[in-house]
Parts: structure tokens; C-alpha cells; sequence
């Protein structure tokens, strides 16, 4: 498959409001059978037209909404010990989790190897004590929860997307390819999206050009014209996490319109039963996807995240529903 070409949809219709591009929607198949098995199985699903941020939300834009409105993001609020009983109280402090690469190979089923929950990390404070968001303006904002996201998209007049939304955009209209951009990782050698090149954890060999996040045009837009569909940071959704997808409809009456995913008592961690916090699924991967490990830098990745839970490479993205363009 041949890469996608570049559809400007801003020239087809007027924005409502500046960086949102239109989608009018239409039917997809969303999941993968070849990867993942949250991702199976492939499923027919259709969804309404809706505009669509060009690009994650930006350090920027985010300073623009806390300037406005005050928010105080969840990584900098001290924890309620009421809604973590058994924690102990030193680690009841304001803090994030924070990617920290270990010195040699680790065992790549513990993840406490290479994330390190840190006191006084935050958006503003991406990388610990010292650091800062300086020069960074166009890098996506980033250590935001899910409640953060969704205070932003509401002081916007924007909402976060459904999973099904989100993918449908992702893949910039080539229904069933491996990438955002054709069926090659790679394409002639050409970086596509800012993923991990080396041997996840350890080893970072930044041949995209960027060890950490990278500004939100530094790579190809999709089919849509939109930007870091793919790799950078991960994206919230609002749909809570199951860990597989429905069948596929046996009729095309049948198939799913606007589906929104899963409920909260189903998206608890099974392997934590005495936490009940909902996860949601966000997409995309990150600068921390690697072929050697969490291949998710694919339209049809997915993965649980606990609501309450910010980190160094999760960001979102906002929409806005219409049942056509103005």
C-alpha cells in the first residue's frame, strides 16, 4: 500500500474554530487481528462527521487555559487518603510518573524498572526538580490525568473523543493499513513519527532526531492532515477499557454507529482487585514505543490507563461534534 496522500479538508470547509479540521465521517473496520490481542478482533464501526484538533494540546495552549481559569492540575494536588486507603503517607504527595531509562537491559515485564513516580513533577515541571517547559511551547503538553484533559476540552467548548473517533482520524482514510501513513514503519528509510529507535530501555538512539517529545509538526500529517496521530505521546479517550473488541456485525444494518466503549466496573485492573480505579484507553503510543517493545505506533494500538494516573508521555487531543459542517 502506497502512502496516503494529503487531504486539506480546512480547503473543503470553514473551521469553527482555528487548528480543527472536519471529518465527515463514515464507516471503518477498527481493531487489528495481527498484534495485540486487546486489539482484536476486526470490527466494521461507523461514526458521524466531527472536527478534530489538528495536533495535541500544547504546553501553549494548556498555559493559555491554567492562565484563564486557575486549574490545578491532579499532579499537583496532594492525593485525598481516603481514596487510597492503605497507601502509605510519605507517598501521599503531589507528584507524576516520570520515564527514567535504566543504565543496561532490564527485565521488560517490570515496568517499575524504568518509571519512577516523582514528588513535584507536573506539566510545568515535565522532567523533575530543575526542569521547566521552556522553549517547549509546541511540544504537547504533557503529565495531565484524564479529569485535566477534560477540564481543558470543557473550557474550550470541545469534548475528548471516543476511541472509535479517535482511530477513525488516526488513520487519515486508509481503512485496514498497518500505519498512519501505508504498511511500511519505516517508509525509504524516513521516520514517520517520533517513536524509540535502540533497545527499549536502556539503549535510546534518537535517530528520528528526538530523545524525548518532539514539537507537534515535527512529523508527516496523516492522510487528514493531522499531525502525531502516531507516536509522541499517547492520547486520552473517553472510552473505559475492555480487553477485547465486539465481534464484527454478521449485518451491515448491524454495524455499530458512535459507539462509546465499555462501562467502569469492567475497566478495573484484574490484576489489582483491591484498586477500583477506571481505566480509559488511550492511543497512539509515544516516544517510548520500540519494535523491541510495546509496538503500539499503530491506528489499531490500544491501551488501559488509570484515570487518576498523569505521566511523562501521555497528552490528548480534543473534537468537536457536529451532524455537519457549518
Amino acid at each position: 500500500m502506497t502512502d496516503a496522500p494529503v487531504l486539506d479538508r480546512r480547503r473543503a470547509v470553514t473551521d469553527p474554530v482555528p487548528d480543527m479540521v472536519f471529518l465527515p465521517g463514515g464507516t471503518f473496520r477498527m481493531g487489528s487481528d495481527r498484534h495485540y490481542p486487546e486489539e482484536a478482533p476486526v470490527h466494521r464501526v461507523r461514526v458521524d462527521g466531527f472536527w478534530i484538533d489538528l495536533t495535541p494540546v500544547t504546553n501553549a495552549q494548556f498555559r493559555a487555559f491554567v492562565r484563564a481559569t486557575g486549574y490545578v492540575t491532579m499532579a499537583e494536588r496532594r492525593p485525598d487518603p481516603k481514596d487510597y486507603p492503605g497507601a502509605l503517607p510519605r507517598m501521599l504527595q503531589a507528584g507524576s510518573l516520570m520515564f527514567k531509562p535504566p543504565k543496561g537491559p532490564v527485565d521488560l515485564r517490570d515496568w517499575s524498572a524504568w518509571w519512577r513516580f516523582k514528588f513535584g513533577v507536573h506539566w510545568r515541571r515535565p522532567y523533575g526538580s530543575g526542569s521547566s517547559i521552556a522553549g517547549l511551547d509546541e511540544h504537547p503538553v504533557v503529565h495531565v490525568a484524564f479529569a485535566d484533559a477534560e477540564a481543558y476540552a470543557a473550557w474550550a467548548g470541545k469534548e475528548l473523543p471516543t476511541e472509535a473517533e479517535w482511530e477513525y482520524a488516526a488513520r487519515g482514510g486508509l481503512d485496514g493499513a498497518e500505519f498512519a501513513w501505508g504498511d511500511e514503519l519505516t517508509p525509504g528509510g524516513r521516520h514517520m513519527a517520533n517513536t524509540w529507535q535502540g533497545a527499549f530501555p536502556h539503549q535510546n538512539l534518537a535517530e528520528d532526531g528526538f530523545e524525548r517529545t518532539s514539537p507537534v509538526t515535527a512529523f508527516p500529517p496523516n492522510g487528514y492532515g493531522l499531525f502525531d496521530m502516531t507516536g509522541n505521546v499517547w492520547e486520552w479517550t473517553t472510552d473505559f477499557y475492555v480487553p477485547k473488541h465486539p465481534a464484527d456485525a454478521a449485518k451491515a444494518c448491524c454495524i455499530p454507529q458512535n459507539p462509546r466503549g465499555g462501562r467502569p466496573d469492567e475497566s478495573f485492573d484484574p490484576n489489582q482487585p483491591e484498586i477500583r480505579i477506571p481505566r480509559r484507553v488511550v492511543k497512539g503510543g509515544s516516544h517510548l514505543c520500540a519494535p523491541n517493545y510495546c509496538r503500539r505506533y499503530r491506528p489499531a494500538a490500544r491501551h488501559p490507563h488509570p484515570v487518576d494516573t498523569s505521566t511523562s508521555h501521555i497528552g490528548f487531543r480534543c473534537i468537536r461534534r457536529t451532524e455537519a459542517a457549518p
